[in-house]
């Protein structure tokens, strides 16, 4: 009875309580701007840089590592840059690790965070360019929606493609003519694509991957993309080369 006698107490309490409550009401807003920048960082707090020090250490020693020297500035941009066509011929290139053999590779631009400068190649680079945690895909997409996939490429005014894509897409963003490996796309063909779980579930307008059949979405660390370039990068270097890729019009603009 006693615990019965509490309970009620408080039930009236809270009734009481909410029942007193004072109602508040929103009757101006005012903000003010607060711009960051690097003024603060002219004179940095001595207690901050001694408690981040140890940490600071510890995150060099993992990203300072150099896997690789780039020959020459690689940017990602549209239509068409070095990065951007560097990153899907990695992908295409990885195909033989999974016994894919992919018809050509696309990468989405917006997943490209940074570019590579001429010379060293550390992990950090690498995380800084990829930096999201997405991995490697295949699907499988006919020919009638690679036309379609072909054609949200161009409305984007460009996307990262494999050196097996030739697109020529007009100043509004339309598409004008494709070919996969020198040919046409035969509407009634399959084609293998190798792309990034993200772009392969129809993000960055690119919904005709959710058309796909076949999908073999990789979950493992090694499959994330960063690793993946990371590999090929650590291979260039293993056979003397540097890390490199043209621009030689595979999206161009023409009227």
């Amino acid at each position: 009875m006693r615990k019965k006698h509490i309970l009620k107490a408080l039930v009236m309490l809270v009734v009481l309580a909410s029942s007193c409550a004072t109602h508040y009401h929103v009757t101006g807003v005012t903000r003010t701007r607060l711009l960051v920048d690097k003024t603060y960082d002219q004179e940095p707090a001595e207690q901050v840089k001694s408690f981040m020090q140890p940490y600071t250490a510890e995150v060099d020693k993992l990203m300072k590592p150099v896997l690789g020297t780039a020959a020459s500035d690689l940017i990602a941009d549209r239509p068409e840059s070095k990065l951007s066509n560097l990153v899907p011929d990695i992908f295409v290139w990885a195909g033989q690790f999974y016994g894919e053999k992919p018809d050509f590779g696309v990468y989405n631009i917006g997943g490209i965070r940074a570019s590579f400068a001429k010379g060293p190649i550390t992990i950090g680079d690498v995380f800084e360019v990829a930096p999201f945690d997405n991995r490697i895909t295949f699907v499988t997409l006919s020919g009638e929606k690679v036309l379609e996939l072909m054609s949200q490429i161009a409305y984007r005014g460009g996307e990262g493609v494999s050196h097996e894509v030739k697109l020529a897409i007009t100043a509004d963003n339309k598409l004008r003519s494709a070919t996969i490996g020198g040919k046409e796309i035969d509407p009634n063909a399959s084609y293998r694509i190798v792309t990034i779980d993200y772009v392969a579930h129809g993000n960055d307008r690119m919904t005709a991957f959710k058309s796909g059949t076949d999908v073999r979405e990789l979950t493992g660390d090694d499959d994330l993309s960063r690793n993946i370039i990371m590999k090929y990068i650590k291979e260039q270097t293993a056979q003397g080369k540097m890390v490199d890729c043209a621009v030689e019009g595979r999206i161009t603009v023409v009227e």
